[in-house]
């Protein structure tokens, strides 16, 4: 049985301006995979770049696909025809249809939840709509939220959707490759954007009497946000963004906060390694609970909770688009990260989604041409 190990790494940059510097890693990481005897079931390789899941009461899983198609996982096979019913959906680089998301009272009312990039000709933003599941069929779907402004950039779209225990839908939004709106309060880009189940907006919002700001802005100051998820005791919404050369974050979301993109950041400018804004600290601008230096390309997140690995109980898990693996992050009870460990790098590949299953086994979407269903057990 391997032994975690704890690594020290001294990585030492020149930058483009000439300039020598050092960086200092504690890397707790050591690949922990016989500690589990995880095995690894590939159920489906027929997924094209599929981005979000969403688990059905039944077991059955519905995945959503970039190129704008929903695809059904139902009794251990992925149907060959997709759930129809979405409205057209115009793929643009990154973006296309993106995570979807069950109502709290899905059982009773059927309401299912997607973001993608909506566009007007040839600009783009972050949109939300809902219909109601009816066999292989969305009735009744209607937009909820439109991202102002669009733009063109086919990048930085988010997008997570979250339900709230109070009901409210929170969705995460990128700063649409224009770093500076991530800063004004008169755009969404860069804002973790929250909402009532219907589209209208909750009068508790921070900034919802504020003339100068946009009413469903919960907090700003993100770059681009691609996991995100609800504490199961404490109902906080947790999220992990993407930073450019270096600097993903894990963030504890909160009403207010400037999480200071790109004022402050912990990543540099690609290829040159030349500094980002003022550097990484800022008063007034919120610290990250933890970031990676150099990135991992955090995408989708969750609290585990089930029986299935005992040992991962109440940690954070989240993919690595990168690295190709899954990343365990172990808090105290305070929410200050603990320990950091990879797992099973290079066998999953790149992990965009992860699904909790009622078993506590777990579901791995990979954002591929030919995307995997993967499934986790014991």
């Amino acid at each position: 049985m391997k032994k975690l190990t704890s690594v020290f790494s001294l990585i030492f940059v020149i930058s483009a301006t000439g300039y020598f510097s050092y960086q200092f890693f504690f890397n707790n990481t050591v690949d922990a995979n016989n500690l589990e005897n995880i095995k690894i079931t590939n159920l489906s390789q027929a997924l094209e770049h599929p981005w979000g899941m969403a688990l059905l009461p039944n077991g059955d899983l519905l995945i959503t696909e970039r190129p704008g198609r929903l695809r059904l996982f139902k009794d251990g096979k992925l149907l060959a025809e997709s759930i129809a019913g979405l409205p057209e959906i115009i793929p643009n680089d990154q973006g296309g249809l993106l995570d979807v998301a069950l109502h709290p009272d899905f059982v009773n009312n059927h309401l299912v939840y997607f973001s993608f990039a909506g566009n007007e000709g040839k600009l783009y933003s972050t949109s939300v709509i809902r219909g109601k599941l009816n066999g292989m069929q969305l009735e009744n779907v209607e937009t909820i939220f439109s991202a102002t402004p669009k733009t063109k950039p086919g990048y930085h779209f988010g997008s997570r959707l979250v339900f709230a225990n109070d009901g409210s839908l929170y969705i995460s939004h990128g700063d649409r490759g224009n770093r500076d709106d991530a800063q004004d309060l008169q755009s969404h880009a860069g804002a973790l954007i929250r909402i009532n189940d219907d589209g209208s907006i909750p009068n508790d919002n921070p900034f919802f009497n504020n003339p100068n700001a946009l009413p469903e802005i919960y907090n700003y100051g993100h770059r681009n946000m691609q996991g995100m998820t609800k504490h199961p005791e404490t109902g906080e919404i947790w999220s992990v963004e993407h930073g450019p050369q270096g600097g993903d974050e894990l963030n504890r979301e909160a009403p207010a906060n400037n999480y200071g993109w790109p004022v402050i950041t912990y990543g540099k400018n690609y290829g040159i390694g030349t500094k980002i804004g003022e550097g990484t600290h800022k008063e007034g601008m919120q610290q990250p609970v933890h970031y990676w230096v150099p990135s991992i390309g955090p995408s989708g997140l969750l609290f585990y909770t089930g029986e299935m690995f005992k040992r991962w109980q109440g940690s954070l898990l989240t993919g690595s688009l990168i690295f190709k693996e899954l990343v365990k992050l172990e808090l105290d009870e305070s929410g200050k990260l603990i320990n950091e460990e990879r797992l099973l790098k290079g066998k999953l590949g790149r992990v965009r989604d992860i699904e909790q299953a009622s078993d506590g086994s777990l579901y791995l979407i990979t954002d591929e041409s030919d995307g995997k269903l993967i499934r986790l057990t014991q």
